[in-house]
């Protein structure tokens, strides 16, 4: 298996960043299937894109400002081997850059390394609130699914454009605040930026579905929805809050099959890029 062109240690101890990879769409019910083939192929095009070969070296397209990190890419693992790699990852005191695979997976790695964490402040980009609650266990009801492990007065969704009326009427019982792709264009993203740090606590997970951004910038995605955020706002957020400390991340819903010209792998290997070289670690 490639690793993806960030990682620069094959020691796991002496890493703070431990990339893994969870090739698995199981509990999902898009019609659009291939989520599962996401990881490794962000791993080929960051290779391909966002890495050079000079005079027999490799050089990286690194983000313009940050410094690097020690990154080990720690591979593959199945979704039965979630609880186990996290718990491993977390007791080490080591920051999960997660790769999916759906949506549901998150739910996993929320209640796994929770163990450690206990209840942490939650930043989910997604075009849907995941949140119904009549049907349990699969990527449209992970908030649902993690709620006992999360500070809901401290936890944000960004790029929401698609509720249903169940997940309207769980938004609004719980209080859980949304800042959807109007707020930013009415409000601005230096705005939006301030507001959002000032309410997140101090050990901040971040679950990003590629299909927050809008389908102009990432059309290689399980369920696109026009109206969404672009790219650069999406990345400028994320960077904010890696800079004050994050304690994981993932980025879930790639679809690899219905890309253009890998233009979606090759975003998530730049976002992934923007994070490590941002965060300020926890």
């Amino acid at each position: 298996m490639e690793k993806i062109c960030w990682a620069n240690t094959d020691n796991f101890d002496e890493s703070k960043f431990i990339v893994v990879g969870i090739p698995d769409e199981s509990q999902s019910h898009a019609l659009r299937k291939g989520t599962a083939d996401a990881p490794n192929k962000i791993r080929q095009i960051s290779n391909l894109q966002d890495s050079f070969e000079r005079n027999g070296k490799k050089s990286l397209g690194r983000p313009f400002q940050g410094s690097e990190k020690k990154v080990h890419d720690f591979g593959n693992i199945r979704r039965d081997q979630i609880e186990i790699t996290y718990d491993k990852i977390s007791t080490s005191s080591k920051i999960p850059i997660s790769i999916g695979g759906d949506h549901s997976i998150t739910r996993q790695i929320i209640n796994a390394i929770g163990k450690k964490y206990e209840k942490i402040s939650l930043v989910y980009f997604d075009a849907h609130p995941d949140f119904v609650s009549s049907t349990t266990n699969y990527y449209g009801s992970v908030i649902n699914d993690v709620i006992s492990n999360i500070v809901v007065t401290s936890s944000v969704q960004i790029g929401i454009r698609t509720p249903e009326q169940e997940e309207l009427n769980n938004i609004n019982k719980f209080d859980l605040k949304v800042i959807t792709p109007f707020d930013i264009q009415e409000q601005g993203i230096k705005k939006i930026a301030s507001s959002l740090l000032s309410k997140l606590g101090n050990k901040v997970y971040i679950s990003f579905d590629m299909d927050c951004i809008d389908p102009a910038y990432a059309p290689g995605v399980s369920v696109p929805v026009p109206i969404g955020l672009n790219s650069t706002d999406a990345v400028y957020l994320l960077k904010e809050i890696a800079k004050k400390g994050i304690i994981g991340m993932d980025i879930m819903e790639v679809c690899p099959s219905f890309d253009v010209k890998d233009r979606t792998s090759h975003l998530a290997s730049r976002i992934i890029s923007e994070i490590l070289y941002s965060s300020g670690e926890k």
